[in-house]
């Protein structure tokens, strides 16, 4: 293969110039007159108690069926909720779910630490690093190079065995997708570690709470293999489904060389990117079908998003600012495209 035949990724082309607040400021108009940010409790009291005793019916059925194998089911459903809650906390984080600003916490603590076993605190701090200064190398920490890198240059800064996975990213981002819950255990972990104080001794309690739940309640009521089993399926598929939610968010959109030039609206609306056929994706993701719209007004509730997508395509369309919408297949299909072509400068045989 020639350096010719290989895909450049697009170019994101000159900084746009800056425009007036007043846009947005137009666009959020709508959206509080249409009463899109209202809360939406009797939803989310639904969700909540739907999916709670959707993971105490499978905990019981675990237990019924103790040393069965069947318990592999149980561990695939498991996975499931976990990250359905996982989606509660999100939007508990964002404030979503209450007006209440402790009340929300409380319930992001509760269900990220005791349930899906990973730091309120350490994620609620990097994720709003990451709303804030979205898709900007050097400050999106979901932009910074770790198992993957998603630019030229952090592909070309990689040295040793990094660099030889840079070169294969797009194949090994799979199984790295199962190893994602272990991922936010130990980071989550290393963060406490480091922490004091009333805060930290809180979730690392409720972490031990998920670590006794999740970890060592199978080896006491199932069989020891069944339970190995069982802690691998719920981790790892758990991890997966994490992962591959949070995929299709951002990864191959644009990463201007500055953000300084752009306004809220255009910085948001541009490097992120929605999912169709929203009566699938919206429940299997949690909502971030529309991630534009959840990054434009981060507390709206999750239940109003498909209202207000119809009032941005429209105001991005008005205003000329692309809007990029894909179905799941497309999507997921933009981001391996985008990790084989980073990674492609690697694959250059050299000649001395």
């Amino acid at each position: 293969m020639t350096a010719s035949t290989i895909q450049q990724p697009p170019d994101p082309g000159p900084p746009v110039p800056p425009v007036p607040p007043e846009d947005f400021a137009s666009l959020a108009k709508r959206v509080r007159d249409a009463g899109l940010m209202g809360k939406r409790p009797g939803y989310y009291s639904v969700k909540i108690a739907a999916t709670s005793t959707a993971l105490v019916a499978l905990g019981v059925v675990g237990v019924l069926l103790g040393s069965s194998w069947w318990t592999a089911a149980v561990a695939l459903g498991v996975a499931f909720t976990l990250g359905q809650l996982s989606f509660i906390g999100h939007d508990a984080g964002h404030r979503q779910v209450s007006r209440n600003r402790k009340r929300n916490y409380a319930l992001g603590l509760l269900l990220t630490n005791a349930v899906a076993g990973f730091s309120f605190s350490w994620w609620l701090d990097k994720h709003n690093r990451h709303h804030a200064h979205t898709n900007q190398p050097g400050k999106d920490p979901d932009l910074e190079p770790g198992a993957l890198a998603y630019t030229r240059e952090q592909v070309e800064a990689r040295r040793g065995l990094p660099r030889w996975f840079a070169r294969f990213q797009a194949i090994t981002l799979v199984p790295l997708l199962f190893l994602e819950a272990i991922n936010l255990h130990v980071a989550s972990i290393a963060h406490l570690l480091r922490q004091r104080g009333r805060g930290a001794a809180t979730e690392s309690g409720l972490l031990l709470v998920h670590a006794g739940l999740f970890f060592v309640a199978p080896f006491l009521l199932m069989g020891v293999w069944q339970a190995v089993v069982f802690v691998l399926i719920t981790q790892t598929a758990f991890g997966f489904y994490l992962g591959a939610s949070f995929l299709t968010n951002h990864v191959g959109m644009p990463v201007p060389a500055t953000t300084d030039d752009l306004d809220y609206l255009r910085r948001q609306v541009l490097t992120s990117r929605n999912l169709r056929q929203r009566l699938v994706t919206g429940f299997m993701v949690g909502g971030l079908d529309a991630q534009i719209e959840h990054h434009l007004f981060p507390t709206m509730p999750r239940a109003n998003l498909k209202r207000a997508r119809a009032l941005v395509r429209s105001f991005c369309d008005d205003e000329s600012i692309s809007y990029t919408e894909a179905s799941a297949w497309r999507a997921y299909r933009d981001v391996f495209s985008h990790l084989w072509t980073t990674g492609a400068p690697l694959r250059i045989p050299t000649t001395v």
